[in-house]
């Protein structure tokens, strides 16, 4: 993610990566399905991750993964886009799900569940700081249950788009920080935007709701706005990924690249090959669910 300014503190991060850091996430790609005959509507996903030209190792992760949790089939998807580092989105990559699936209301109250569990997520890293180091993550999360309900929910700018009746409907919400002006400088904040560049928060992140980012956190929000809607038989598939496919394609191009194929993992990767071709440069990770 180029969220921060370039500067010499990427040289000095980048040598500590080298000595202590986890490993950044490798380019990867692949795909499956639910096997539970206990859902009416056929989920399947494909993911494809590509490692930027920004100057630093690869700070993107992703999950896909199916779960069985009382007499329900999970689906699970999301991509954490990081700055500054890799280890706050591995670490939740590790973590955040679980943490979602372990609210004692999230079957009666998903949404509330997931608020609760971003925060209490968000606080765990502040508290480990000293292991996870001062970066941090945009997330976009999806709980598809039974193959029926999308409960999809975000901080950052990586975002959720769904295609229904081959239209695409933006999901989350993109938190920028001139949108939040008000809120940043409320709390002792401010917002900048030098000649050329895009709105920051204190003249360093451009967005205005991370996990993580302790030096910024007085500033930041952590809380996500959460979007549900039922899967219909119009609801054809959706596109999670990171700011590095959105930077250089709106919604509706997205949806119309990929709309004409099945597999979603040959769709994820046509994404990704489409955004390297219209010069993106930053990480690029996707990941496309289809439904029925």
């Amino acid at each position: 993610m180029e969220k921060r300014l370039s500067s010499q503190r990427w040289t000095v991060l980048g040598l500590i990566k080298k000595i202590i850091c986890l490993e950044g996430s490798s380019p990867d790609t692949g795909k499956g399905k639910s096997k539970s005959s206990a859902i009416t509507n056929r989920v399947s996903h494909g993911f494809h991750l590509v490692k930027g030209q920004s100057g630093h190792d690869m700070e993107d992760y992703h999950f896909a993964e199916y779960q069985k949790k009382k007499d329900h089939v999970l689906g699970l998807f999301a991509i954490f886009d990081g700055h500054l580092g890799d280890r706050v989105p591995s670490y939740l990559k590790d973590n955040l799900f679980n943490n979602i699936l372990e609210e004692p209301n999230f079957w009666e109250d998903p949404k509330a569940a997931i608020k609760n569990a971003y925060r209490s997520t968000d606080k765990l890293i502040l508290e480990k700081s000293m292991q996870l180091g001062p970066g941090g993550s945009t997330a976009v999360t999806a709980i598809v249950i039974d193959g029926k309900d999308l409960w999809v929910a975000n901080v950052g700018d990586s975002r959720a788009v769904v295609c229904r009746n081959k239209t695409a409907e933006q999901l989350t919400v993109d938190h920028e920080p001139h949108n939040e002006r008000k809120r940043i400088e409320k709390q002792g904040g401010f917002v900048t935007t030098l000649p050329g560049d895009v709105p920051r928060v204190n003249g360093q992140l451009a967005v205005a709701r991370a996990f993580g980012d302790e030096n910024l956190k007085a500033h930041l929000s952590s809380e996500p706005d959460v979007c549900n809607i039922h899967i219909d038989s119009n609801t054809e598939f959706v596109i999670l990924a990171s700011d590095g496919l959105w930077k250089v394609m709106n919604n509706q191009e997205a949806v119309d690249t990929v709309k004409g194929i099945k597999d979603p993992q040959a769709a994820a990767k046509r994404l990704t090959t489409e955004a390297l071709a219209r010069k993106s440069k930053d990480d690029i990770s996707c990941i496309v669910i289809r439904f029925g």
